[in-house]
């Protein structure tokens, strides 16, 4: 008679799943070293945390990369745009460093295939949810900075969000994506977006989930607190799927 395996839990658990993957890529995108117990609490979600007895997770790295992020952003743009008035400067750098402009950055760099986390985040896709690339991109950050200091932080910041901060636009954080997307189709003579969106959680945690087809073809998928955003950003995905294809 076989016996059941037991399953692996608590810091045996993080040993065994951080060690499945080879993180050198990760590294040689980020163009930094990490020790290895930081880097692995770097990128503990608390799904993972949580599930393997209440191990220590990302949130106060989190915490940290987010200061670091602004402060080196909000730097850079000040140098960049010197007649700029704060209140643009202000939209910029708040576009940049959006939830949506941090997952941007962490799919560049295949974030999402590192990250640990919990079975039931697996099941619903949590490598390719905004919320979950976004956050763990800053606690990266905040890892690089607890080792290496605020001046090699600053730098890693800069080279991988070069491209956002050099094309930034005061509007881009207020554009209505859903309108630009209906604009880009009839310009096109194509049919209207589809929008399909969904909530899981607790009533006063919802999270929105929404998917646009164009000609039953999805072309964006968008996560946010309300339908509203969540639709923003799948609309947004879609016109830039458009527009790379017509390049």
């Amino acid at each position: 008679m076989s016996r059941k395996k037991t399953r692996v839990t608590g810091v045996d658990a993080l040993t065994e799943a951080f060690d499945a993957v080879d993180h050198a890529p990760l590294l040689a995108s980020l163009g930094v070293d990490i020790d290895r117990d930081l880097l692995i609490l770097a990128l503990t979600h608390r799904s993972f945390a949580n599930e393997n007895g209440m191990l220590p997770n990302n949130e106060r790295l989190e915490f940290l990369g987010d200061a670091v992020l602004g402060l080196a952003v909000a730097n850079r743009l000040y140098e960049l745009y010197p007649s700029s008035p704060e209140s643009d400067i202000s939209k910029m750098r708040a576009s940049i460093v959006s939830r949506y402009g941090l997952a941007d950055i962490a799919r560049e760099i295949n974030l999402g295939e590192f990250i640990l986390l919990g079975r039931g985040e697996l099941l619903t896709e949590g490598r390719s949810k905004e919320s979950i690339l976004a956050d763990t991109t800053e606690a990266l950050l905040g890892a690089i900075f607890r080792q290496h200091g605020f001046e090699v932080a600053r730098d890693v910041v800069l080279a991988l969000f070069h491209h956002k901060i050099n094309h930034a636009s005061a509007k881009g954080i207020h554009q209505d994506w859903k309108t630009t997307l209906q604009e880009e189709l009839a310009q096109r003579r194509k049919p209207m977006a589809d929008y399909q969106t969904t909530s899981v959680g607790p009533d006063h945690d919802l999270v929105f989930t929404a998917v646009v087809h164009l000609e039953d073809v999805e072309m964006g998928r968008g996560e946010g607190p309300n339908k509203k955003l969540a639709e923003q950003e799948a609309a947004r995905q879609a016109f830039l799927k458009l527009r790379e294809k017509r390049a």
